[in-house]
């Protein structure tokens, strides 16, 4: 892809050639989080760059703060790969996708500096106001792949974003005893909260039985929404904070 002028006031700009049309005519209405998960940011930024890796983001932002844009916000980045939110599975034409420098996980999970929050924060809000993005659409690449990802992770300050007017969030239930599910149960409370998890945009089989998948996507939600205790167990704070959230788009809709 040859230069183009960044939308984001201020950041830089290194074209990826990993990019296409978005399909069906779409306009974006996700907003979608990553964290990048390699040892460093310039190995990161130069792999999103590179036609071999056949990946890339609109944006990137380095722990220093530092924004680079490398697909234009009108094209299809190549960042989500196979998901689904809502019943939309094509979650690159529907979405912009945001790269944050972190080793992530296997690197050990470290702290989101400040800085690069601030960053974060100052991206998304105009990301947001230009496309008319509800808050219910900021998502985690966990949100919409719960069986391959789980980036940006638990340590990503949704609260902070939050209290800043970007994405959809209540406070948690604490983490508490009482009557749990988990893999290899079934039956209609199983079912009930398959539905209640759907209904919010996660892509679960509605069918009683807590299987891999179910698992897989409550630890999803857990990352976002009760990040105080990831284990993919339906506990009474999950199961609270999930209704809690549906709650609140019912009174605001």
């Amino acid at each position: 892809m040859s230069e183009f002028a960044p939308e984001f006031a201020g950041a830089a700009v290194r074209p990826s050639p990993n990019c296409g049309e978005r399909r069906n005519g779409r306009t974006p209405d996700i907003l979608l989080l990553h964290y990048t998960g390699m040892e460093t940011a310039q190995a990161a930024l130069d792999w999103l760059c590179v036609e071999q890796s056949q990946v890339s983001s609109h944006y990137f932002v380095d722990e220093a703060g530092l924004i680079t844009q490398m697909v234009p916000e009108t094209a299809r980045a190549w960042h989500a790969g196979q998901g689904n939110w809502k019943g939309d599975t094509d979650i690159n034409s529907a979405s912009i996708g945001i790269e944050i420098a972190n080793p992530g996980h296997e690197g050990g999970s470290p702290d989101f500096p400040d800085r690069q929050i601030g960053a974060v924060i100052a991206l998304c809000r105009d990301i947001i106001d230009r496309h008319s993005i509800p808050a219910e659409r900021v998502l985690a690449h966990s949100d919409v792949a719960p069986m391959r990802k789980q980036d940006p992770g638990e340590k990503f300050p949704w609260a902070a974003l939050a209290d800043a007017g970007i994405g959809h969030w209540v406070e948690p239930l604490p983490v508490s005893g009482g009557r749990f599910f988990q893999e290899g149960d079934s039956g209609e409370p199983v079912e009930a909260l398959q539905t209640m998890l759907s209904l919010y945009g996660y892509g679960v089989d509605v069918d009683g039985g807590y299987n891999a998948q179910t698992s897989a996507v409550v630890a999803a939600f857990q990352r976002h929404f009760r990040p105080a205790r990831v284990d993919g167990v339906a506990d009474a704070s999950t199961i609270g904070t999930l209704h809690r959230l549906l709650t609140e788009l019912t009174t605001v809709a």
